[in-house]
């Protein structure tokens, strides 16, 4: 349990069979921790002052927490830790990552007590993953210049890389992005010209692939615990589908549907339409936008607009239904998402694109997408919105500063801002572990680069858009005072007076307010903004 949004858990265990709630409570801890075989150790991680999950730890059920052992402390502040069980239930994990590598340890979850062996001893710029199966270990990894990464497997006595062999060889234009192993079957989930793909393969050698008929849509593997068995559960959704459940037969390749999203007063999925578009960004890069509308409201070049975009840390804002969006879109706004260089979206070579000193295509492409969305009659005029959280708050905040007239109102939630000072800072949260992603500010040339669109440091006497920021008092990822500070500074400096309003949830974190409801209720505040400007009432 996490009570702040400050994401520092509190692990509490309950006796499954009897229903009791055991004296064993474990504080200040991370949401990562595993089961030893016996049930008579967990196994947890904790995180340093900067908030980094820096080391693991044992506990033995029926003993104080002043008791546990300490088995594993990642010294190296750029690397995070964690800990998980693999799925066949034989070994225990430790991981260690940063942006650009990986290292592992482990044991049998049968001798819970026994020391962990490295698998395979880090290398800046390898990263790797490791599942189980049988006497085999499998490697996703990038090694050896698999930038879009390759499939190996290795000997269980023998985890070294030297000893590792090709299943699935790298393939430039397809992102292996993970693998669900069975006792029959190999899944693999796959990104293809910006789509996902879920692909069979029997351990014989023979493969095929789901299939999906929208242009632009979202799939993936699902829970799947059990390995004797030719069932898959998948999740699927599209800007127009609700997100739902699938089991597939990988022996008879036939599907059927387990759970749907509800939608309450029902929804026609036939009202609305969803297009994906590619636009040409300042460099000739071809981006793609994902777009969706309902067909009765939407007028060609009459119509709002809200541009959604994040575009950081290789993370991919797949096209996703979303039940609240309903409301702008009934309203005859049309809702897009640019799908950036920083992501993920055309494979690994679109996130290095996108980071350290080529992080200026994020932001641009964005800018791109705007400019392609009213050239093509997808946004009126004065009727063009934005929308970002956290790195996409960046975003927010450098594309006011470098194309002010693009927009007529933004939403930032959660918006990193300050970059600078706060990548200079090695006692704030994140700071250290992401110097791979915005580059060092110690180093005089990523320090330029980044005060080169640090949002907060080119505030200027402009003409801004209506702005409306949120934030909360509790985050751990970008503390409250970096919004706080930009807000004043836009309110010094800038050379109108458009509306611009600023919200502290003094009771959330980082992943806004916890509660059934009270997310519906940032929501509303964000719509009512953009709807109140397109109704010119603010």
């Amino acid at each position: 349990t996490d009570e702040t949004g400050r994401r520092i858990y509190t692990i509490h265990v309950k006796d499954l069979k009897s229903g009791e709630h055991l004296e064993d409570v474990i504080e200040e801890t991370t949401s990562s921790s595993v089961w030893s075989t016996c049930d008579k150790y967990l196994f947890y991680s904790k995180k340093d002052d900067s908030l980094r999950p820096a080391t693991i730890w044992r506990h033995t059920m029926g003993s104080d927490q002043e008791d546990d052992v300490l088995i594993y402390e990642e010294k190296d502040e750029t690397f995070v830790t964690y800990c998980y069980k693999s799925k066949s239930r034989s070994f225990i994990i430790i991981g260690c990552a940063s942006t650009v590598s990986n290292e592992y340890r482990y044991i049998s979850s049968n001798e819970p007590l026994s020391d962990f062996a490295l698998f395979q001893e880090r290398e800046r710029g390898h990263e790797y993953g490791v599942a189980h199966f049988g006497d085999q270990f499998f490697i996703r990894t990038n090694k050896d210049g698999a930038t879009n990464f390759k499939l190996m497997r290795c000997p269980l006595n023998r985890p070294g890389k030297e000893n590792w062999t090709e299943l699935i060889p790298h393939r430039s234009d397809v992102l292996l992005e993970g693998i669900e192993i069975f006792k029959d079957y190999l899944v693999r989930e796959e990104r293809f010209n910006g789509l996902n793909k879920i692909v069979i393969r029997e351990w014989s050698g023979s493969e095929h692939e789901l299939q999906f008929d929208e242009e632009s849509y979202s799939c993936w593997v699902g829970q799947n615990p059990e390995f004797e068995t030719d069932k898959l559960r998948f999740g699927y959704t599209s800007l127009t589908q609700p997100s739902s459940v699938l089991e597939y037969d990988m022996q008879h390749r036939d599907r059927k549907l387990l759970k749907q999203q509800r939608i309450e007063g029902g929804y026609d999925g036939a009202l609305y339409e969803s297009k994906r578009v590619f636009i040409e960004s300042h460099d000739h890069t071809k981006v793609a936008v994902s777009i969706v509308y309902r067909k009765d409201t939407f007028k060609k070049s009459e119509s709002p607009c809200l541009l959604y975009g994040y575009g950081s840390y290789g993370h991919t804002i797949d096209p996703y239904f979303s039940s609240v969006r309903l409301s702008l879109l009934d309203r005859g706004f049309v809702f897009a998402i640019a799908h950036v260089r920083g992501s993920e979206y055309l494979g690994r070579k679109w996130y290095e694109e996108g980071r350290q000193l080529k992080k200026m295509n994020t932001f641009l492409d964005f800018i791109a997408a705007g400019n392609a969305l009213l050239e093509l009659g997808y946004a009126s005029v004065n009727g063009l919105y934005a929308m970002g959280g956290s790195a996409g708050g960046l975003l927010m905040g450098v594309v006011m500063n470098m194309s002010p007239n693009l927009f007529k109102g933004i939403v930032a939630s959660v918006p990193f801002v300050d970059v600078v000072t706060t990548m200079l800072d090695e006692s704030i949260p994140l700071t250290t572990g992401e110097y791979d992603e915005w580059g060092n500010p110690n180093e005089e040339e990523y320090y330029r680069y980044m005060k080169s669109y640090s949002p907060y440091d080119n505030v200027g006497p402009r003409d801004y858009p209506a702005l409306f920021v949120n934030t909360g008092y509790h985050d751990s990822q970008v503390q409250y005072w970096e919004p706080a500070k930009w807000v004043a500074k836009l309110r010094d400096l800038r050379t109108n007076k458009e509306p611009l309003f600023f919200h502290c949830d003094m009771e959330s974190g980082h992943s806004g307010p916890s509660g059934r409801f009270s997310v519906h209720r940032d929501t509303a505040m964000e719509y009512s903004f953009l709807l109140g400007l397109e109704e010119n009432i603010l």
